[in-house]
């Protein structure tokens, strides 16, 4: 169960830290709750689509309650999603959702397994989705994971039979589960697998239905019911203080990034699965029929009986006394047949060995990263603090002949200290999640080690074995190489211990947009993986672009240290599009990768390497006004990219908003999602409005329905709502409804060839009623279903105009697609016509 804990729960709660890296330190209670799961031999399968699909409730009853291995299935890394809490998008956002998933996962107990599946966004019937996930492949990785991890009992957290009600992916996860069900047994299909695994058969399936599915609680209360399991996940955990429905919600609301941060709830909480496949219990007892004991394997019954006697009559003040006897088990164990149960069970109890032992076993680096061909200094802390006897026979690290044989005792709380130089290989491996390694698609990622797939995350860059002998019989204890450090507002931190480039570079504009001819100087970082590197860049370019010097050195004494490098770049006449991307040299070695690291206190840091590039756009764009506040919301590059093409962004503090203090402004744009997350401004409003009716040019992006502040009877001067409607192709056609509106002609003339090229969507949370003040510009849908007129919509009030829009822009102008920025310049630009063609009349 890891690292949840009371304690460890108290602190998450209130102290945020990174703790995927941190060691677990177990009581007394913790250790006895593991041994009970130590004590249960089956596993339970949950499948569902996203990060935040899961249901935390029945994966932490599973658990701690039943003490089943629970894992949880998720086809995507939640890649299309959206961010509240940073600039991640895309394969970034999706590294950071499986970081929380495992974040998530160390609370309730469960595990985490991936498909390949690319999260490509909202899609609204599996048809769709499965048109752009390579189904074989996903299909296979489920089947794939299912006889890897030997499931007595699967639960889908979405309903295969109705296709078409909810998001594509959720179905479509659904569907292949239960496909999947049926072909796993069969050794003719994906037979390539079974060179790494064997055939399986659960022994059940099940739907993990609620009143919801069923259309209200009403419906439910009157459902049929007699294939329907019931199940309590708000039962109380006397060993853990905490009722497992505390442990869901702190599950739960790891997922930040999506605003999952909530209260922990207590009491009764039913649970429902619908049988699909499989006897049906006749109890409440999803492994009813399943031998879940040792005797389940052949020699475990030996085991068992050691184990079960130990939990019976635990020690809890002195929990060392069951180490002889956690030996001797962990000595029967070797000798059984079944390695599926032999691998897992093998890893809990040496687990609990350390636990009851005191014992504290740490491999740490000097330094947080390294790079081929260079040395590192790794440093051992050993630690026994019990009377047990113990033997430190060796330090061996994994893969390299690299080891130390210190063959001395372990006495009870003297601390060992020892440390070990060792040269990291020539060709060792870059860090890095591994599903970024090979260029993907849009519905797939490309892994084709078939051990990787599946794996939450890439393996530590570097493990060691701890060699400890007992009574003579040596048992090596695996334990990751971590970075250990501190801060003083912090404490003590780790982090996960990297193998870097020897240089890395990074445009910081990811989109450089060049509105006129006119050159501009980009700035290139190259960051240095090692001490005292040096060598030269060079910015390629497309054609009919001019970079000018062609190289230029750079010399860097310093890991970490970075070096500013300056390119001056000249754009075409005519509109054009690239890409240009900087290449570091060092002795004829090419470097072309930019780091990204993500670090946020909840996760443990990731350092992501991508290709180093940036997109050149040049376009010929008009635009008027210069001065525009921003009133940011869930975040969003929009003022970056708007100061791309000239505008002067001013973030505006919603507490700072009172009556005038908008006039400056030649329009104000309100971010994506602020009605939803910024809780100040439901005292803004009437402020907003006062503003659009002076005559001012307020802009409001989306917000999620009906979501927004208590107190704000409307987020418009006019009638509006907000429905669910959107259109999630982005090559969905567009009809220009209001041809002749000045929002559609200036300055810049909106065709219908302005849509070209958007990404993942054309929008999102469309109002579908509106008052008759309002004009819509746009009308769009999706295939197959009626036109959405609501993307763009406009009203005059007082002498100013208020705008709502759906529309991506969130996406459309950090891709750099032109007509968006076009479209949005003439957002910001609505009323300049009138007022300019006054000021022509005058003149």
């Amino acid at each position: 169960m890891r690292n949840f804990w009371v304690r460890f729960l108290t602190l998450l709660l209130v102290v945020p830290f990174s703790f995927a890296q941190r060691p677990s330190k177990l009581s007394s209670t913790e250790i006895h709750h593991n041994l009970k799961k130590l004590n249960f031999l089956g596993t339970a399968l949950y499948v569902a689509a996203h990060p935040d699909d899961e249901n935390t409730r029945l994966i932490s009853y599973l658990s701690n309650h039943e003490k089943a291995r629970t894992v949880y299935l998720s086809l995507t890394r939640g890649d299309g999603g959206q961010n509240l809490i940073g600039p991640e998008l895309r394969e970034l956002l999706g590294v950071l959702r499986t970081q929380e998933l495992l974040a998530a996962r160390s609370v309730d107990g469960g595990e985490q397994w991936f498909s390949r599946a690319n999260d490509f966004g909202f899609s609204k019937h599996p048809e769709e989705t499965l048109t752009i996930w390579d189904k074989e492949k996903v299909l296979g990785d489920v089947v794939w994971a299912i006889r890897n991890l030997k499931p007595d009992v699967i639960i889908n957290r979405f309903d295969h039979r109705t296709p078409g009600t909810t998001h594509g992916h959720h179905t479509t996860s659904a569907m292949l589960s239960v496909e999947a069900f049926d072909l796993v047994n069969d050794p003719n299909i994906y037979p390539e697998q079974l060179e790494f695994t064997e055939v399986w058969q659960p022994k059940r399936v099940f739907f993990n239905t609620s009143w919801w599915f069923y259309g209200g609680r009403e419906n439910f209360e009157k459902a049929d019911k007699s294939n329907l399991l019931k199940l309590d996940t708000g039962v109380f955990y006397p060993e853990l203080g905490l009722s497992n429905n505390e442990i869901a919600a702190v599950a739960s609301s790891q997922h930040l990034c999506q605003g999952f941060g909530r209260l922990t709830t207590r009491g009764s909480q039913d649970e429902y699965v619908e049988l699909l496949k499989g006897d049906m219990p006749k109890t409440n007892n999803l492994f009813e029929g399943i031998n879940t004991t040792w005797s389940r394997i052949e020699g475990g019954k030996a085991i068992g009986d050691i184990l079960y006697g130990i939990e019976n009559n635990f020690d809890f003040t002195n929990p060392a006394t069951h180490v002889p006897q956690l030996i001797e088990a962990y000595k029967l164990l070797q000798n059984v047949s079944n390695e599926h149960w032999k691998k897992l069970k093998l890893v809990e109890l040496k687990d609990l060995i350390l636990a009851c032992s005191g014992l504290y076993l740490e491999a740490s680096a000097a330094t947080s990263s390294t790079t081929p061909n260079n040395s590192v200094e790794l440093n051992f802390e050993i630690l026994n603090r019990s009377n047990v006897a113990f033997d430190l026979k060796e330090i061996q690290l994994v893969g390299s002949s690299a080891k130390l044989s210190p063959n001395i005792s372990l006495s009870n709380n003297k601390k060992e200290n020892l440390s070990l130089d060792f040269s990291i290989a020539d060709n060792q491996n870059i860090s890095g999640p591994y599903w970024l390694n090979k260029p993907w698609s849009l519905g797939m990622y490309e892994v084709n080690n078939q051990l990787m797939i599946g794996k939450a995350e890439t393996p530590s860059a570097f493990e060691v074995d701890f060699i400890l002998s007992f009574d003579g019989f040596n048992i090596p204890f695996r334990k990751s190489v971590v970075y250990r450090f501190s801060k003083p507002d912090r404490g003590e931190l780790y982090e996960p211990f990297v193998v870097l480039p020897e240089v890395t570079t990074q445009i910081d504009e990811k989109v450089l947009i060049f509105a006129s001819n006119e050159p501009r100087n980009v700035t290139v970082k190259v960051r240095a993986g090692k001490d005292n590197v040096s060598g030269e860049v060079q910015l390629n370019h497309p054609e009919g672009w001019v970079v000018s010097p062609k190289t230029e050195n750079f010399s860097i004494d310093k890991v970490g240290q970075e070096q500013i490098l300056t390119f001056k770049v000249v754009p075409p006449s005519g509109d054009s599009e690239g890409k240009i991307s900087p290449v570091a040299r060092i002795n004829g070695e090419e470097f072309d990768k930019e780091l990204v690291e993500i670090a946020y206190a909840h996760i443990p840091k990731q350092s992501v390497l991508l290709t180093s590039e940036a997109k050149v756009v040049r376009m010929n764009i008009s635009k008027t006004g210069e001065h525009i506040g921003y009133i940011m919301g869930a975040g969003d590059k929009i003022p970056e990219s708007l100061e791309q093409i000239g505008y002067q962004v001013h973030l505006i503090d919603p507490n700072d908003i009172q009556s005038g203090s908008l006039e400056k402004y030649d329009a104000v744009v309100v971010g994506i999602r602020a009605y939803n997350v910024v809780e100040t401004l439901k005292f803004k409003q009437p402020f907003l409005f006062e503003y659009v009716e002076n005559g001012g040019n307020l802009i409001v992006q989306y917000n999620t329905a009906n979501r927004w502040r208590k107190q704000i009877d409307n987020i418009a001067p006019f009638e509006l709502s907000i429905s669910r409607d959107r259109v999630t192709n982005e090559n969905a056609p567009v009809n220009i409804l209001a041809k002749d509106h000045s929002l559609v002609n200036f300055p810049n003339a909106i065709t219908e060839g302005d849509f070209d090229n958007w990404v993942q969507e054309r929008g999102l949370y469309f109002p579908n009623q509106w008052g008759s003040e309002f004009t819509p510009i746009l009308s769009m849908n999706d295939k197959g279903e009626s036109p959405k007129e609501g993307s763009l919509l406009i009203a005059p009030y007082g002498k100013g105009h208020y705008i709502y829009t759906g529309l991506s822009f969130f996406r459309e102008l950090p891709a750099g697609v032109s007509g968006a920025y076009k479209l949005f310049a003439n957002m910001l630009s609505i009323g300049k016509s009138e007022m300019k063609s006054e000021n022509n009349v005058k003149g």
